[in-house]
């Protein structure tokens, strides 16, 4: 009888024995389950733990890899956020001033636009409208950065390259400014080394770095606005009564 009864509760119970784990933890074994199982398994929980915890790799490789910038758009959506709620307590968003001069674009140019960020940023009209668009969406800095870029590439006067120069990094680059842009730590690094003795270049690798952030991150949102629709079907009237 004693052995059945025995056999019995071996059956039952399938934990472990109290006086066992009461023992554990008092000698300070105190490993969790998790912990215990990487011991014995091979390794296969503690991996999965650490893997949990690694962060993922393709949002810091800007500097690696040019094809990336996951980062880059990550910390524009954040920045972006900021501008907004800050805007939104101070002023109310006035007409776009110091607009681009250009004439009125035909409805095939308006077309081209969708076609390629190139063709866009290359005509004033299409910037003009981007910029209107990056407005809306509280990164209008980034156009008037790429804009000033632009311009400055254009000096030769060295007193005006270098004054150029300091106001383009006082008003975009400096992490004191409202209008700072999103870059990466390696090149603001370049950029404050060129502004020792800055170039029309000085800000070659940041304004391409801007370039893309617009392509990949602001472009594909434009296209489906209704800034640009209201273009295209305006277009598209103003071609089919003539």
């Amino acid at each position: 009888m004693t052995v059945s009864l025995s056999l019995s509760l071996s059956l039952q119970y399938t934990g472990p024995i109290p006086a066992e784990r009461g023992g554990e933890l008092a000698m300070g074994g105190g490993r969790s389950e998790t912990s215990a199982l990487s011991g014995t398994g091979g390794g296969r929980a503690m991996t999965t733990t650490q893997n949990s915890q690694r962060p993922n790799a393709c949002c810091f490789c800007w500097c690696c890899c040019c094809s990336c910038s996951c980062l880059t758009i990550r910390n524009e959506d954040e920045r972006r956020r900021r501008r907004r709620k800050r805007i939104s307590q101070d002023t109310k968003m006035e007409t776009i001033p110091n607009c681009e001069a250009c004439t009125k674009p035909s409805a095939e140019e308006i077309r081209l636009w969708s076609q390629s960020f190139d063709k866009l940023m290359r005509n004033p009209a299409g910037r003009n409208v981007f910029r209107e668009f990056l407005r809306t969406e509280y990164s209008e800095e980034n156009m008037l950065f790429w804009l000033a870029c632009e311009d400055l590439k254009q000096e030769i006067n060295k007193n005006s390259i270098e004054e150029k120069a300091r106001s383009i990094y006082e008003d975009y680059i400096s992490i004191l400014s409202p209008k700072e842009v999103s870059l990466d730590a390696r090149v603001r690094e370049v950029i404050n080394r060129k502004m020792q003795d800055p170039t029309p270049h000085a800000f070659e690798d940041a304004q391409l770095q801007i370039y893309t952030l617009m392509h990949r991150d602001s472009y594909p949102r434009f296209l489906s606005s209704n800034i640009y629709k209201s273009l295209i079907h305006g277009g598209s009237r103003t071609s089919s009564e003539s």
